[in-house]
């Protein structure tokens, strides 16, 4: 029976496009949405041929990038103009049976196609609030006649499907634009604190992402790691700890961030005025006992002057000395065996305030103590409070509701200091407790504190250097020697994209 077989049909095209709209809730690239959106159109209504325009309101234009038959070129053009313009413009479906019988219709694309336009079928994708979205437009009618009012009812509830996916792929786009800026902005918080340390965070997501491509193709070279591949939200969760792994930096103080010498800049200058003191008192007391062999000895002032006047030129080169001595300890560099005798000695020296007239000694105990710091600039305290940094970090990024897909962001940068064998901070983690994108980023992260541009404290070191230092600590057990050799074998610095 013609009208049982007429209904059939029309459950089963309302079938389709609830099973279309099923794939389109599921689908978050705007893309691929929209050419499922086409393919489904096409089908519903049985057209030869569909386009999708969307509306860009800021421009008062629509656009699209799945007309059929165009090839993949962007098409744009004004709003209220052709068919499709009218139709996003009025809000109201057009049907036309006989397309070159309108004089809307836009001969110029047939002319460049080669195609023959016959019916159109155009209507618009209005949201739940009734607002275009964009149109929907069908070409030629497959068999006789133009398209029915039947197909018109189709291709609108398609419509509103295709409106409401779209607009959640925009939204989830916005979304997505809106978390990256924060992520962005924070790196550039971080990066105020300490100029000299610019792009860490953007070189270290470059290096942590590089070596999480390059780990699938690594075959043999991955050990234990062969075949293992993250996700590309995974992917994206390890970006994103490399992007924030500092900003705990924001809590330390900045005097001991941007440390470059072991005292601070106050510190020394206090020194150094301490030591044109004494040098002073030196030349005085010269200058008395002067006044003295002129008085007591006339005969032999002449001698006995010139006497003094070396033993001051020997008294202002030894004070010089130790004063350079003092300021090589200030470097950041490793200190010889016999260095904290020589500070002893020196400490032990005294003056005599020209204030309180009290002797004092030349270098007071806390000044030893930072002198006498082996390695680096920074004392026991001073380093504790940088390494506070990374629990700094994990309590700001636990604050942030992270998605379901971005929900192990603070955990992955939480342990970047740590080393496999529990001899890192701030938890002494062991390796079966740090995770593989954990691992991927603490490599990354000493690569690039190696070989990042000269500091105050530090110098860059060559790439190959920079190689044999963690291949050191690899061997030691304390980052993972697997990822460390498919981080340079695949040359990971040379080739990983770049941050977009």
């Amino acid at each position: 029976m013609p009208a049982v077989d007429g209904l059939q049909e029309r459950v089963r095209k309302l079938g389709g496009i609830l099973d279309v709209a099923k794939a389109l809730v599921a689908e978050r690239d705007l893309d691929r949405l929209l050419k499922l959106i086409v393919l489904a159109a096409s089908r519903v209504v049985e057209a030869d041929r569909c386009s999708l325009f969307l509306v860009d309101r800021a421009r008062n234009e629509l656009w699209s990038k799945v007309a059929q038959g165009v090839g993949t070129r962007e098409i744009r053009f004004p709003m209220g103009k052709g068919i499709a313009g009218t139709v996003a413009q009025t809000n109201v479906p057009v049907n036309i049976p006989e397309a070159y019988a309108d004089p809307r219709f836009n001969a110029g694309v047939d002319k460049e196609t080669g195609y023959r336009t016959k019916s159109i079928l155009c209507v618009p994708m209005r949201s739940l609030e009734g607002e275009v979205v964009g149109v929907l437009q069908a070409l030629n009618k497959r068999g006789e006649g133009p398209f029915t009012d039947e197909d018109e009812e189709l291709l609108s509830a398609l419509g509103g499907q295709a409106a409401a996916a779209i607009n959640n792929v925009l939204l989830h786009q916005e979304i997505e634009q809106l978390f990256e800026g924060f992520v962005r902005a924070s790196v550039v918080a971080i990066e105020s604190r300490d100029p000299t340390t610019a792009g860490h965070s953007g070189r270290v997501a470059r290096l942590s992402v590089g070596l999480a491509d390059a780990l699938p193709r690594a075959e043999s070279a991955a050990g234990k790691w062969r075949g293992a591949q993250l996700s590309n939200d995974e992917r994206q969760e390890l970006r994103y700890a490399a992007l924030l792994h500092d900003f705990g930096k924001v809590g330390v103080r900045e005097n001991v961030l941007v440390k470059a010498n072991k005292l601070e800049p106050d510190e020394l200058e206090i020194l150094r005025g301490r030591f044109e003191t004494l040098l002073a008192q030196e030349e005085l007391n010269a200058e008395r006992r002067k006044v003295q062999v002129l008085l007591e000895k006339p005969k032999k002032a002449k001698a006995l002057m010139a006497e003094i006047d070396g033993q001051l030129d020997a008294r202002r080169r030894e004070l010089t000395g130790m004063f350079e001595f003092v300021l090589s300890c200030n470097r950041p560099t490793i200190l010889p065996e016999g260095t904290f005798d020589r500070l002893g000695d020196i400490a032990r020296l005294t003056y005599e305030s020209p204030i309180s007239r009290e002797m004092r000694p030349f270098l007071r105990e806390d000044e030893v103590v930072k002198l006498s710091i082996r390695k680096g600039s920074l004392t026991e305290t001073e380093r504790r409070e940088i390494e506070s940094h990374v629990t700094h970090t994990f309590r700001f990024l636990q604050q942030i509701p992270w998605t379901r897909t971005l929900k192990r962001v603070p955990d992955i940068a939480y342990g970047h200091h740590e080393k496999l064998t529990g001899g890192g901070y701030p938890r002494s983690l062991k390796e079966p407790q740090i995770s593989l994108p954990t691992r991927m980023m603490t490599i990354s992260d000493i690569y690039d504190a190696l070989t990042a541009s000269d500091r105050p404290y530090k110098r860059a070191v060559p790439k190959e250097k920079a190689y044999d230092i963690l291949g050191d600590e690899a061997k030691r057990g304390e980052v993972d020697g697997d990822l460390l050799r498919v981080f340079i074998q695949a040359d990971v610095p040379g080739r990983a994209p770049e941050e977009p």
